[in-house]
């Protein structure tokens, strides 16, 4: 099973001990075949809204801040509470926060 785990920005800024850990996290999760990609994206993005035929851009960013999404993993578990297993790892390297963790259908 497949699992999109996306990251809301938070308050918390990250230090230098965090990016160890969570890059040790994330060797181990590669190592194992669990992660299949990760990464951060960008503030801004462009929104798309299809009405009737028509298409409509609008230039980010377009989301309050704490609605903004700042990374995301794919990963590749048993079932979801494994999935949820892993959340719980990064959380705890990664302090306080907002995320997602959805089922990918393929």
């Amino acid at each position: 099973m497949r699992y999109l785990m996306t990251t809301y920005a938070g308050s918390t800024a990250p230090d230098e001990k965090m990016f160890a850990e969570m890059g040790k996290f994330v060797e181990e999760l590669t190592k194992s075949g669990v992660l299949l990609a990760a990464g951060g994206l960008e503030p801004t993005g462009t929104h798309i809204s299809s009405r009737d035929g028509k298409l409509t851009l609008t230039d980010g960013p377009y989301t309050e801040a704490k609605e903004l999404i700042v990374s995301f993993a794919l990963v590749e578990v048993r079932d979801k509470d494994e999935a949820l297993e892993i959340s719980r790892r990064f959380w705890a390297i990664a302090g306080d926060g907002d995320s997602d963790v959805r089922q990918v259908f393929a």
